[in-house]
């Protein structure tokens, strides 16, 4: 998953970034008898709220995904995305009894006093902005260290941020969940949201994992908060915007790679007007066949969670956008079927041209843009909103090793 940053000076930033990140020294990975390679995702994960909101550092590959759909209260519409993410390049260690704490690699001079400038992580984010009644979809690229503060996912804090873009969670109430605070200012627009979940977190998958492919630890833990009431400004055009709308997030961590037959993934998150909701993915093969360990999340009107395997529902492409940067071709157009439920959608965008061109080694391009859906739920008539994603299109995804 990527974005790309717009303007001369934006690509400067951001090639100079790279190459201080990239050149930067650093420490040997830790020897095998220390755990290396990197934690897996197994059955059985206990999962503990609000501590999983946040870094798992032990895990190679981590993302907080917020997504939306908004409107002004003339009706004008926008969708968001803000998306943070982490790569692990070295993995922590804990210190023997004794040493200093801190993130520490084997070999080091200093192996239990870490430097702020470490390269323990690669800090990613993304932002967009679809303009979905202008027609103008304006999106942005960042790449940091932690350093002294630059970017992390920080329990003691409760925030997630990189550099002015981050999220901060409220301590909750006993037994409620807590409102998040988004806020991202980029060269073009200002966003500020406050995100007030109607449910509880769901942990998609089975026994704590979400199975990618055949074999132990070959999974995720996948986390999604899945209706979140939106309100907040938008400044935009040296004028300022009331929004408000619904809201997705979802927090994934894991260490595994697709495998060979895997070249990337369709993906949608749809709120229902009738306040239910759908995650599916369709993991796409080489050969354009859905794979079987593509899966999905139904989410009742209670919050209620049933897991959906592949044999459960079916994604259908539709007509398709062809990108005049990358030539890839996006079907922006799908009809969506679960059986079991009843339930037959359509989805289609207001606004085709929503792909995000990476300009960095570590996330692909993707299409990433907000739909509209109409369907059929039991006999009765229901519409809704969603995010779609598509990658792999362009070429093959390979997620850094």
């Amino acid at each position: 998953m990527a974005c790309c940053m717009s303007g001369p000076r934006s690509h400067l930033f951001s090639a100079t970034l790279v190459l201080l990140i990239v050149n930067a020294p650093v420490s040997p990975a830790p020897a095998a008898d220390t755990g290396f390679p990197w934690e897996v995702a197994l059955p059985g994960y206990r999962y503990e709220f609000p501590r999983d909101h946040f870094n798992h550092p032990n895990y190679q590959t981590e993302w907080w995904y917020y997504t939306g759909n908004l409107k002004t209260p003339n009706g004008h519409r926008y969708g968001f995305e803000l998306t943070f993410f982490r790569q692990g390049i070295a993995r922590p260690v804990m210190p023997p009894p004794g040493a200093n704490p801190g993130r520490v690699h084997p070999g080091d001079q200093d192996a239990y006093t870490p430097g702020r400038w470490r390269l323990d992580d690669i800090w990613l984010a993304h932002l967009a902005l679809s303009d979905l009644d202008g027609a103008r979809f304006l999106h942005f690229e960042r790449m940091n260290r932690a350093g002294p503060g630059l970017a992390g996912a920080d329990f003691s804090t409760r925030r997630i941020w990189n550099g002015n873009w981050q999220v901060q969670f409220d301590a909750p109430a006993s037994g409620a969940q807590p409102a998040q605070h988004l806020q991202a200012v980029s060269d073009d627009f200002t966003l500020q949201l406050t995100l007030a979940s109607q449910k509880p977190p769901a942990i998609h998958g089975i026994e704590g994992v979400s199975q990618k492919a055949p074999g132990r630890g070959q999974a995720s833990h996948y986390i999604s908060y899945t209706r979140l009431d939106a309100s907040g400004t938008l400044a935009l055009a040296g004028q300022s915007f009331s929004l408000a709308g619904t809201a997705w997030m979802d927090h994934e961590f894991f260490s595994h790679q697709l495998t060979p037959e895997q070249v990337g993934w369709d993906w949608m998150s749809i709120h229902l007007a009738n306040n239910e909701e759908l995650m599916l993915y369709r993991l796409r093969r080489a050969d354009g066949a859905p794979d079987p360990f593509s899966a999905g999340t139904f989410v009742d009107a209670r919050g209620a969670t049933r897991h959906l395997a592949a044999a459960d529902f079916s994604l259908t492409p539709g007509a398709a956008w062809t990108s005049p940067t990358t030539h890839a071709q996006y079907p922006v157009h799908w009809t969506v079927r679960v059986p079991a439920l009843a339930l037959e959608l359509t989805l289609s965008t207001p606004l085709d041209s929503q792909e995000l061109v990476s300009t960095n080694q570590y996330w692909p391009t993707y299409w990433e843009g907000a739909v509209t859906i109409h369907g059929v739920r039991q006999g009765a008539v229901v519409t809704g909103v969603g995010y779609l994603e598509m990658t792999g299109y362009d070429q093959a995804v390979a997620l850094p090793k």
